[in-house]
């Protein structure tokens, strides 16, 4: 695939003369040819003195010209051109001093400027690397490995288990497993029946397939968003610096002092003077400071930016487009609950399906292992194990055959099983059903979760000054919107494609500073169209990274609100510090232009307004202690100890809404064990973890939250918690003084139980919402 752009792009007009990495080499000239004026000045050689300032503003003018020239070719007059005057007005009155040290702070405020957009790259080679080169094709009962461009519509080709599909087709012979998450975001594996087409990108999860090729290497879908990626790339404008933009209205106004003055007085020393003051080192220097102290700060928390461009940009955003798999859910399913059937334990169920699961290479298969391991199940080997793409896994385990994965569709489903059908779709959760000697004994449900800071960001990001929040997504609708509702997004559009998601983002982009945010090679061309790109790198595809301007290198969204706050605030201290640099230049050039300021005293009335204003800009290198808190090490560790606790504690969770289902079915002798052992790990394991939370967690947090407070309402839940768990342990009284469970108590012993499970889930998701997402 052929994506190398036929013709070289070209050098910035400036660099067709000015040598790469100029401005370091112009700082060292410029501090040396003052400081060695200084050092002449000071053993009485000042003919000597005056020839080392006048090289040094020399050398400081001719990349100026190029500066400036070079921006007036972009349609812009900035800040470099009042420099170049008072560097030529200094030279031409011979107030060498003024012009060595305006020299100083030019080539100051350019290297600055160079060193924070030294990273900038948008280079989507990356995709190339995605790319398969060769395809195997069928010819009658030989296959042969030709390369990709030699591929024809009508050839028959095999696909391998794991290998990319390598062009648009569609499906022969048998059902295709695929992954398709490169193209759409969604981590679960789809079926493509006989017949129904296939994209090239997406990945062959199931047993080997044949495809009748529908297009050409340059035809196919892969090709498409290389194509879209470097077009958007093509498409992004230059942006304007803030120093420029102050510019437009400083700079006439500077030049309009200077020849009044000159005008009035007669003197053009007394021009030459308000130039030197007017010299916008406020703009060359607490901007490209300010800037650069918002990267280095950014860069400590895991997001790479580029370069000042980007930053300033974000700062200026008011549109933020989210990706979901992946971003802003985890990307990887895990277990929502385990449902069994009547006689059976739910723990059983996951012990029994993550045996058999263990040697399956499937996405959903790999998630019930590991929920099995975090719960500390044992696992048993199993024997005979076969799978059929699309159907599940089948095999021997403890002697007994069984199954995992789909169940048919032609069976009667008992009760239990028409609830997990029903619970499966309101919940937009999948589901692996456990057979056992082909009776179906349990279900379990799972779910791409939410992330547990991606609520906190959503809030955290409004605060910021976001004002629309919209989720872009090739998943389906219902789950989509499930996320956006608890969100709060402003917008969702589902089932786009990479195209789809292109026009929706240029869309958004007309009314506002932009932010795409995404992980995929799907992503690439819509971050690259973007007026800013964001990219989770630590999981996502290489192709998304390359293509954005922010990349987060750490596995946590919140890092996007950190970016955002950062970049606000870096923008915010630029701006508080250009603007007040420039007014007192303002007042210094009033008093050069009524002759109170010679030249060398201005050019050191300016460097004293520098040194304020560099000040001021640091203070973007400072933690805003408002935007996320500061935490202990010894809350930390807290926080991920209790982090931890919920975990283990799932499996309490499941046997309360067990026992509330089992009360509902048959409120029996069996209901009754369930509901004892349900007071059982109450009272030993969820009851003394709350306590500890209480007494250990939340004090420890309270500090950094802004007093207790803050956690009061949590505190509440845990007395809900514990109220609830009193009264079942009522009702078991009265059942062991009666003998067993009287039919007055059940309406009122459900309703404690399923009561108790929507505390807990809600407590507990909002615990890990709001605290355990603070700790990194």
């Amino acid at each position: 695939m052929d994506v190398v752009p036929s013709n070289p792009p070209r050098r910035p007009f400036a660099t067709l003369f000015l040598p790469p990495k100029l401005e370091p080499a112009l700082l060292t000239v410029t501090a040396a040819a003052l400081t060695a004026g200084g050092v002449f000045r000071l053993v009485g050689s000042p003919r000597l003195a005056d020839l080392c300032w006048a090289l040094g503003t020399v050398a400081a003018v001719v990349p100026a010209v190029g500066w400036v020239l070079a921006a007036l070719r972009r349609g812009h007059t900035g800040v470099d051109l009042i420099a170049v005057l008072a560097l030529g007005g200094t030279l031409a009155v011979g107030e060498y001093l003024a012009g060595a040290l305006i020299a100083l702070m030019l080539a100051t405020g350019r290297t600055l400027e160079a060193a924070a957009q030294r990273r900038a790259s948008h280079d989507l080679r990356a995709l190339l690397e995605h790319v398969p080169r060769t395809a195997r094709r069928r010819v009658a009962a030989e296959v042969h490995t030709v390369p990709l461009a030699e591929v024809a519509v009508g050839d028959l080709l095999v696909v391998g288990p794991g290998e990319v599909v390598p062009v648009d087709g569609r499906v022969l012979g048998r059902t295709a497993v695929l992954d398709e998450s490169a193209l759409t975001g969604e981590s679960q594996a789809v079926e493509r029946t006989p017949g129904q087409s296939v994209r090239s990108g997406v990945v062959n999860a199931g047993s080997a397939f044949e495809l009748r090729a529908s297009a050409t290497e340059q035809d196919s879908t892969y090709a498409e968003i290389v194509r879209l990626a470097r077009q958007a790339g093509a498409e992004s404008a230059p942006v304007v610096r803030l120093a420029d933009r102050y510019a437009a209205w400083f700079l006439p106004l500077s030049l309009a002092v200077a020849g009044l003055a000159w005008l009035i007085s007669g003197s053009a020393v007394r021009a030459v003077a308000v130039l030197v003051v007017a010299t916008p080192c406020p703009l060359l220097l607490a901007a490209p400071v300010a800037i650069v102290s918002g990267l280095s700060r950014a860069s400590r928390l895991g997001v790479v930016i580029r370069d000042g461009g980007a930053l300033e940009n974000l700062g200026r955003a008011r549109t933020l487009l989210l990706d979901k798999t992946g971003t802003l859910t985890g990307g990887r399913p895990q277990v929502l609950d385990v449902t069994a059937a009547p006689g059976w334990k739910p723990a059983d169920v996951l012990r029994l399906a993550a045996s058999l699961d263990q040697y399956s290479p499937h996405v959903l298969a790999r998630a019930v292992v590991d929920a099995a391991h975090e719960r500390g199940l044992p696992l048993t080997a199993p024997t005979d194990v076969s799978e059929q793409p699309g159907r599940g896994a089948t095999g021997t385990v403890a002697g007994q055959r069984m199954t995992v994965g789909r169940l048919d569709v032609r069976a009667e489903r008992p009760l239990w099983a028409r609830a997990v059908d029903n619970r499966a779709l309101l919940d937009g959760a999948a589901v692996a059903w456990l057979t056992v000697d082909g009776r179906a004994v349990g279900a379990v449900l799972l779910r791409d979760p939410l992330r547990h800071d991606a609520p906190r960001t959503v809030r955290r990001l409004r605060e910021a000054g976001v004002e629309r929040l919209v989720m872009l997504t090739g998943d389906r609708p219902e789950p989509a919107r499930e996320i956006a509702a608890v969100l709060g997004l402003d917008d969702v559009r589902a089932e786009l494609t990479p195209a789809d998601k292109v026009a929706a983002v240029r869309d958004e982009s007309t009314h506002a500073v932009t932010v795409m945010v995404g992980d995929g090679v799907n992503d690439a061309p819509a971050l690259a169209t973007a007026n800013i790109g964001v990219a989770l790198g630590a999981r996502g595809s290489t192709a998304s990274s390359e293509a954005a301007d922010i990349v987060l290198t750490t596995d946590r969204v919140d890092r996007l609100a950190d970016a955002v706050a950062i970049a606000v605030r870096a923008r915010r201290i630029a701006v508080q510090s250009a603007f007040g640099g420039m007014l007192m230049s303002l007042a210094a050039m009033a008093a050069a232009a009524f002759g109170l300021l010679p030249p060398a005293v201005g050019a050191l009335l300016q460097e004293v307004i520098d040194v304020i204003v560099i000040l001021n800009a640091l203070r973007a290198l400072n933690v805003d202690r408002a935007v996320r808190p500061v935490l202990q090490p010894a809350t930390q560790d807290l926080i991920h100890h209790f982090e931890a606790e919920h975990e283990d504690l799932q499996d309490v969770l499941e046997a309360v809404r067990a026992a509330a289902d089992r009360l509902s079915d048959s409120p029996g002798p069996e209901a009754l064990a369930m509901v004892t052992e349900v007071h059982r790990l109450l009272t030993e394991r969820l009851l003394p973890h709350e306590y500890a939370e209480e007494h250990e967690l939340y004090p420890a947090l309270a500090p950094s939250l802004g007093g207790p407070e803050a956690t009061a309402t949590m505190s509440r839940a845990h007395a809900e918690i514990e109220r609830l768990a009193r009264r079942i342990a009522t009702h078991l009284a009265l059942a062991d003084a009666e003998e067993g469970l009287a039919p007055e108590q059940l309406d009122d012993l459900r309703a404690c139980l399923y009561g108790l499970h929507t505390v807990l889930r809600l407590h507990f998701t909002q615990e890990e919402e709001n605290y355990f997402s603070l700790a990194p």
